[in-house]
């Protein structure tokens, strides 16, 4: 064979190792890389050591346990998604109950293709329509094209004829999402509409923690729930298995997951273990549009409520600097006693109809209000009214309308499966919640018309009360004055004293209710048949000054209501899908030592009704550094069901070298990096070849290895030599297949340095991928 081919270098990074702590991994499509510490920072940054993204936590007990790129988590039990447009986590999935033990030990990304295939679409419709010319030659040749028109109109996205929802001011929020909407980067990175091209696509993210739990959820967020696998025979108290390991193919809905026994008595087991995730294989084709508008809209809910929240941050801070004025003068007129039970707006009323003051008004109007209270006022006012109507106008709307039309969308998948199919919800349950909508947007209107109306008001009264205040702290009325008294609207000062001073009209929908009225209003509007219309009479009820309204019209109360009704339909939903996926037959494998390195790969053959599934896992254990342990488990799946499945082993021994990692590339091949003759090497091991000598395997009975010398090493397998001269020493692999995403990248190898500071990435040459 001729000599092994050396590898070229792509990059080469000097990486500061308390930054990434061993926990390091290389973008699949871009030069990027990913690491952090065992402390709560985590880092982006390229290969010339340019940070891209710095994302720290804020809690004593939170660090970063796992990591993970999404092809094409944190210690708190949350899984947070980071977008490279945004350094805040624009996801977060809590995995792990909150005050357990538990912590996230590994997670897995897959794409899976649904039932129905883009290709057989086309073909149906091409079929229908044979013998028709779309161009008008009556024989048909030159055709062009054949959409399928129904599946068209299905992914037809009506939301994108709308103007693009605003970010949200960085101040008012709280909460994990306070600054997730804030710029218009991150809300393009959330607001993505569906592509046509990707309607068939079903993104999988797997959660594994360390006391045994998987998390299951797909398109980024949308969560299936939390599944436990148990060994048949085992009672699960003396047994705890880790998700070690995950495999699949986009064409086929069953996974493999690998789990490790963690207990000390089973250290050297690990079992391979088909997942169904069944509703993905039998799903309807609405089921990519189902979960990307239920994940769009849990999105906006999220950003209605943090709109809401600053909703009541602006009026808030309309009332919190005028009250204390207020407060002031009430407290000093109230101690005077001279005139009764007379309070400043009393006196102020007084001062517009007269022009007579009183000297306790005049004192507090000339000496504490002054000039500069006055501003202060004025500033605080009209800016956050401003903020408001903003806030209502941009963002609070505009989003009901997004939310609006997506309901619009799955009350219409509620009526066209009806009982047919077990969606998880039902259309009452989606009427139910665009009636929320309705109330939602009509307070919305109403708080938009009073705010404009008290900015119209509120800049009378200010202008007035300036003009009081110079006319008061002035000896004479000069020729300026008299002018400025001249082009006042009184009558707007007096509505404004009278209406908004004391008590504003919007308390009425951003006032924070009461648990006991929010109990009372919600039965009650679960009862009503419709909630508008009993919102609708609380309204008019309040507008002719009675006092027995319920709360109804509270703004944070019904964007709570709506969440509440909308997370019934989300539950709905995983419930639906969570019933269809089970776990198959397992696959016992008892290791002859401690597990050092473990990668696993999926390949499929498809027959007429059935397809073959084979999951190869390659290990290698501490005991024996220079041996490759490969079990291929072979798994016959029927309509997304999988059946028995039948296990082989083969060891194949490589004497006198040291096994450094083990990464399978594309479903062919095994790349072993090993050390051999004071050299560094990369062995390409065909693992699917029958050569290997697969053997029945039975658990507990050690295969004969396969030994080979490193002559023989060196002829029979092809190899590449990795540069040492610096004495560069690598101890951590990873394999990146070819890209074409953002510009071409080949296919690569990427190693850690003992050191962990140097991180190589190599081009791997066509040949030997």
């Amino acid at each position: 064979m001729a000599e092994p081919v050396k590898l070229q270098a792509m990059s080469d990074a000097v990486l500061d190792p308390k930054i990434h702590d061993g926990m390091l991994t290389y973008n699949p499509t871009i030069e990027l890389f990913a690491g952090a510490a065992g402390s709560k920072t985590l880092q982006i940054w390229r290969s010339n050591g340019q940070v891209v993204v710095k994302s720290s936590q804020r809690g004593e007990k939170e660090s970063v346990q796992a990591l993970r790129w999404k092809p094409n988590g944190w210690s708190d039990g949350c899984v947070r998604l980071l977008g490279l447009e945004n350094s805040k986590a624009i996801h977060q999935i809590p995995v792990c109950e909150s005050g357990s033990s538990g912590a996230i030990t590994y997670i897995g990304w897959a794409q899976n293709l649904t039932g129905r295939r883009p290709s057989q679409a086309t073909e149906s419709v091409t079929a229908a329509l044979q013998g028709l010319s779309l161009n008008g030659d009556s024989d048909g040749s030159d055709r062009k094209e054949v959409l399928d028109l129904p599946r068209e109109l299905r992914f037809l996205e009506t939301e994108t004829a709308l103007p693009k929802i605003s970010p949200l001011p960085a101040s008012g929020g709280s909460g994990d999402d306070m600054y997730v909407f804030t710029t218009r980067a991150s809300l393009e990175f959330l607001f993505r509409p569906l592509s046509s091209g990707s309607s068939d696509e079903v993104d999988v993210m797997i959660v594994g923690s360390n006391d045994g739990h998987i998390h299951l959820s797909i398109y980024d967020s949308f969560v299936i729930g939390t599944f436990r696998f148990k060994p048949s025979g085992s009672s699960g108290d003396n047994v705890t298995l880790k998700l070690a390991a995950h495999a699949s193919h986009p064409r086929l809905s069953t996974h493999s997951l690998i789990f490790q026994s963690t207990t000390k008595s089973h250290q050297h087991v690990l079992y391979v273990v088909p997942w169904d995730l069944t509703f993905i294989h039998s799903s309807p084709e609405n089921l990519s549009l189902l979960a990307f508008k239920t994940t769009t809209l849990q999105k906006l809910l999220r950003y209605v409520k943090q709109a809401q929240m600053r909703m009541l941050y602006e009026w808030q801070a309309t009332r919190e600097l005028p009250s204390k004025f207020l407060n002031s003068i009430n407290e000093t007129l109230k101690e005077a006693g001279t005139y009764g039970e007379m309070d400043i707006g009393q006196a102020l009323y007084h001062s517009v109809v007269t022009g007579h003051t009183f000297p306790e008004v005049k004192e507090w109007l000339v000496d504490q209000l002054a000039e500069r209270g006055h501003k202060r006022w004025d500033k605080a006012v009209v800016s956050g009214l401003e903020g408001l109507r903003g806030l209502i106008h941009e963002n609070f709307l505009p989003s009901l309308e997004r939310i609006a039309l997506i309901l619009s969308r799955l009350l219409g998948i509620a009526r066209f499966h009806d009982s047919e199919n077990d969606i998880g919800f039902t259309a009452a349950q989606v009427t139910k919640v665009m009636d929320i909508v309705s109330c939602l947007m009509l307070v919305g209107n109403k708080i938009l018309l009073l705010v404009m109306e008290e900015l119209e008001l509120f800049h009378s009264f200010s202008t007035w009360l300036r003009f009081e205040i110079d006319r008061l702290a002035s000896s004479t009325i000069s020729e300026e004055l008299s002018e400025k008294e001249a082009t006042m609207e009184h009558g707007k000062t007096l509505a404004y004293i009278q209406q908004y001073m004391k008590a504003s009209p919007l308390r009425a929908y951003l006032s924070n209710a009461s648990a006991d009225d929010s109990g009372r209003d919600r039965q009650q509007a679960e009862d009503a048949s419709s909630v508008l219309e009993m919102l609708d009479k609380q309204i008019q009820s309040q507008e002719l000054g009675r006092t027995e309204g319920g709360i109804l019209p509270q703004v944070e109360f019904l964007v709570t209501y709506l969440v509440d009704k909308a997370s019934a339909v989300f539950n709905g939903i995983a419930e639906a899908e969570r019933r269809s996926v089970r776990f198959g037959q397992p696959t016992k494998i008892e290791l002859p030592g401690r597990l050092c390195k473990l990668d696993v790969s999926m390949s499929i053959t498809e027959h007429e009704n059935t397809i073959e599934s084979t999951t190869f896992t390659a290990v290698t254990t501490d005991g024996q550094p220079s041996d490759v342990h490969i079990y291929r488990t072979e798994v016959s799946v029927l309509n997304g069901i999988s059946g028995a499945n039948k296990a082989f082993y083969s060891c194949l021994s490589l004497q006198d070298t040291t096994i450094l990692d083990i990464k399978f590339l594309h479903g062919d091949s095994l790349l072993a990096l090993v050390s051999v003759n004071d050299s560094l090497r990369i062995i390409r091991i065909p693992h699917q070849s029958a050569e290997l000598g697969y053997a029945k395997h039975i658990a507990g009975q050690p295969a004969v290895p396969h030994v080979l010398s490193v002559d023989q090493v060196t002829s029979v397998f092809p190899n590449m030599t990795v540069p040492i001269e610096d004495g560069f020493a690598p101890v951590q692999m990873e394999i990146r297949g070819a890209s074409r995403q953002r510009g071409h990248l080949p296919a690569r190898v990427c190693l850690l340095g003992q050191d962990r500071q140097h991180y190589r990435v190599f081009s791997l040459p066509g040949k030997f991928v």
